[in-house]
Order: structure tokens, then sequence, then C-alpha cells
């Protein structure tokens, strides 16, 4: 079993060759464009609306190459990722990462995501996503800390050395703030679409009572909190300094976090990003909680904290730049101290749009994407393969496809999305499908060539500019 940092030590660099100019070799003829999806018996879930979108959207795109990429990777977590059953006549799905067999709370709404506007016509994909619900329910009971988990409740992890309070059935326990925001975000959106109170029982309820108390715990006004981690590795980005702790922090309010959504240690812990998405996540619990249950008491305590949230974000998190002007800190730590960069990973500085964060066109939005799209971000990279956002946990020239996915999505420039899509068709290496990252000068030099967040969410992609820029789907990419 691998956690993510584990399996690139272990695989290195995969290799089979696409360069952003193409060579000749792998110049694809319709005809040589033969599926990658699994034989349909093979298949680990199927659905009518997914399979029925695949067949509508192909028919609107011009490129082929780019059709078949939509083909292969929008159905991949359908096809590959998920454990669908029935327990205790409630449904339940574990869905894997990929190429690691754990689920991840923030992997596992994100790979589900795009399939959301189709669950109303497919009531076998509703069922599926109630079930990622229940079990992410299930997981925050087991460790409201716990980043990763098993399906098997009583498995031991290869992590078990970690100097924290590791769980049977628990993977890793690097503590995100991502990880209890993504269930809210799935949950909320779930109702709106369906409008099926069905999977938010009192245990549900209580999810969100952990994810509160968990919050408030981390804003760090009493001490501490209860929440520690070491771990013995070479890896710098795979521990937590001073005791398992992190660096000092002012509370003022922010919420600490001591790893990204890559898995890598925060070096300030207010993340900025997840901060923000906290404040969206707390809102959404909230509406949920008054409507469905009538719980005026959580919900006013959720309001309250998002207020609070929000307020020290506009205190804390703008810094003034010589060169971009005002511009959204990474992070911060409340004493003054600040971290300037973007990662790929979501939350991110570049998707905060994407997670309703703040809007799309707000001027200092605006100036931080510019920044975060620019040298001026340590961790932008650009070369003769592509230019993309990476960060620490793939090293160094390392584009990640879900920067330049992300990139696209919140866009309203046809010209900017038209060249994301053709970063990302050139990235696949031939293979047909995503990856984790890829050398910012040879596509052939990637990491993951099963990595299913990024797959479905390129899949997403291609729905919304089917829907905002239809024109684009009609160019050929070069």
């Amino acid at each position: 079993m691998n956690s993510r940092r584990q399996f690139l030590q272990a695989t290195g660099l995969m290799t089979t060759g696409l360069l952003l100019k193409k060579s000749k070799v792998f110049a694809f003829t319709p005809n040589e464009l033969v599926s990658k999806r699994p034989p349909i018996s093979k298949r680990k879930f199927t659905s009518d609306a997914v399979e029925a979108t695949i067949r509508n959207i192909k028919k609107k795109i011009a490129d082929p190459e780019l059709a078949w990429l939509f083909e292969n990777c929008f159905p991949n977590t359908l096809d590959t990722t998920v454990d669908f059953e029935m327990i205790d006549g409630k449904p339940d799905t574990y869905v894997i990462t990929g190429d690691i067999d754990a689920m991840w709370l923030r992997d596992s709404t994100a790979q589900v995501w795009p399939y959301l506007p189709l669950i109303k016509n497919d009531k076998h994909l509703q069922q599926l996503v109630a079930g990622v619900i229940n079990r992410q329910v299930k997981c925050i009971h087991l460790d409201r800390y716990a980043n990763a988990f098993y399906k098997d409740p009583n498995k031991i992890s290869e992590w078990k050395s970690d100097i924290t309070d590791m769980k049977p059935g628990v993977h890793e326990r690097k503590w995100e703030i991502d990880s209890l925001c993504y269930p809210v975000r799935l949950a909320h959106q779930y109702w709106k679409e369906t409008g099926d109170k069905t999977p938010f029982d009192k245990k549900w309820e209580e999810s969100i009572e952990l994810i509160l108390k968990t919050f408030k715990e981390q804003q760090r006004k009493e001490g501490k909190g209860p929440y520690s981690f070491e771990r013995t590795t070479a890896w710098a980005t795979d521990g937590v300094p001073l005791g398992g702790y992190g660096y000092p922090v002012k509370p003022v309010g922010l919420i600490c976090s001591m790893f990204r959504p890559s898995d890598d240690a925060t070096i300030f812990p207010f993340l900025i990003p997840s901060n923000f998405f906290a404040v969206v996540s707390l809102r959404n619990a909230a509406e949920m909680v008054k409507t469905i249950s009538a719980n005026n008491k959580l919900a006013n305590e959720c309001l309250s904290l998002a207020d609070e949230v929000e307020n020290a974000l506009k205190k804390y998190a703008i810094i003034k730049t010589a060169w971009d002007g005002e511009i959204y800190a990474y992070e911060v730590n409340g004493f003054g101290s600040f971290n300037l960069m973007d990662d790929a990973n979501v939350p991110s500085l570049l998707s905060l749009p994407y997670l309703n964060a703040v809007h799309q066109n707000d001027p200092l939005y605006l100036n931080t994407r510019k920044f975060v799209l620019s040298k001026n971000n340590p961790f932008f990279f650009k070369g003769t393969a592509g230019e993309g956002i990476g960060g620490p946990h793939a090293g160094l020239d390392m584009i990640w496809p879900l920067s330049i996915i992300m990139r696209g999505l919140t866009s309203s420039d046809s010209n900017e999305i038209k060249y994301c899509l053709q970063m990302l068709k050139h990235s696949n290496a031939g293979t047909g499908f995503m990856h984790e990252s890829f050398n910012k000068n040879d596509a052939s030099k990637f990491t993951r060539k099963w990595f299913a967040w990024a797959n479905t969410l390129f899949g997403e992609l291609i729905l919304d500019t089917s829907k905002k820029h239809p024109a684009v789907l009609q160019s050929q990419f070069s």
C-alpha cells in the first residue's frame, strides 16, 4: 500500500512519450484512438446518464484526440475506483484515488463531483453519490483529523509508526482543513440537485458538529489543541516541526492546517485557500442543518465561525506587493509573516471562484490570479511541454494538469480555455489519461499514470466548456 509520497519514491517518473510539439510517432489518426476504458464486464460501476453524456459531448468535439481523452477520462472514477454496496439498507461507496488503495475525503468528493448534475436523471448514480456521503460520515466519526481511510475498519496502516493517534481503519492522519470541507461541499450540492434528505440523518448532523468542533480547536485560542503529527522520514514536507504542532501562530480567528491539500506540510499554519473554503463550507452546513433538521443553534454556531474567519481573512490574508499590488497570500501566521506562492492542489488561490469563495471577476482575485500564473510564483513552471502550477509534492519543474484544468474552469476567456485544452491534450503522453504531474519540457516524464481526480476533473472542464464556450470545442488543436 502506498501513500502519494511513497508512490512517487517507488516509481519515479513514468515514461511513454509525447511533447507539446508532438512527434509523428504520436500523431494519432481517428482509427488509432482506441478506447482505454476497461471492458464493460470489468467496470466497477456503469451509469446510463454518464454514458449518454459521453456520446452527446463527443459529437460536439471536433478534435478526435480531445474527444478520445474525454471518453477515457470522464468515466474513469466510475470505471475503476468505486466500490458500491448496500450496508444495513443504506448505500455505501468506498472510493480509492486510483493507484493508491485508500479513500481521501478530498479526492472522493472531487472524483464524483462532476457527476452531480446527472444524478436527477439516474437514480442508480444518485445512490452511488449518497453512498459516498454515508461513507464520509463514517470516516469523520472514526477520526476527524485524518485525511485518508481504508474500507476495512480493522486494517492497520503502513503509517502505524507515525507519532500521532493512529487508529485501525485510518490510512493516514494528516490534518488538512479541506478534508472536512469537501464532505460538506458534496452533501450540500447533492441536496441542492436532488432535494433528497435521506443521507442527512442524526449521524450526519453529528459529523457537522465534529467539523465545527475541530475548526474551533484549530483556531488555537486555548492552546495548541489535541492534534499533533510527526513522522520519521527524509522528506521535510512529510512531517510537522516543533513537536508536531507546527510553527507558532497568533490566534487571530483563522484556522490552522498542518498540511496542504497536496499532503505536504504547511510552512505557516494559516493556509489561506483552505480558510476561504471553510467559510463556504460552514455557511453551506448552516443552511442544511437549519432547513433539514431545524437545528438553529448549530446553524448559528456555524455562521458565527464563518463570519469570524471571513473577517480575519480580510485583515490578515491580503498582502501588498511591489509587482502585482494587493494579492492574497498562500499562508500566514498572524504575526505578520506570509508565504507568497500557490500550489496546484485544490483548494488553491487559483481555485477560489471554483469553490464559490470569491467572484471570478473580483479585482483582488484577478490580481492574485495574475501572480500565481507568473514567474513570481515560485511553483509556476513554463517550458516547451506547457506551463502551469506545481508544488513541492512532485518537485521542481513538474506541472500538475490539475492546475491547468483549474485555470480553464476559472477563466471566462475562450482563448485561454482553448490554450489550456491544448496543453492538456499534449500532456497525456499517448496514454489517453491525465496524470498527477509532467515535466515542463517533456510530457513523457510524468507521475502517476492512474490518478482519477485529474481524469474526472478534465471531464468537468470539457462539460463546462461545452455549455459556456461551445465554439472552443469545434476547434482543431495542433
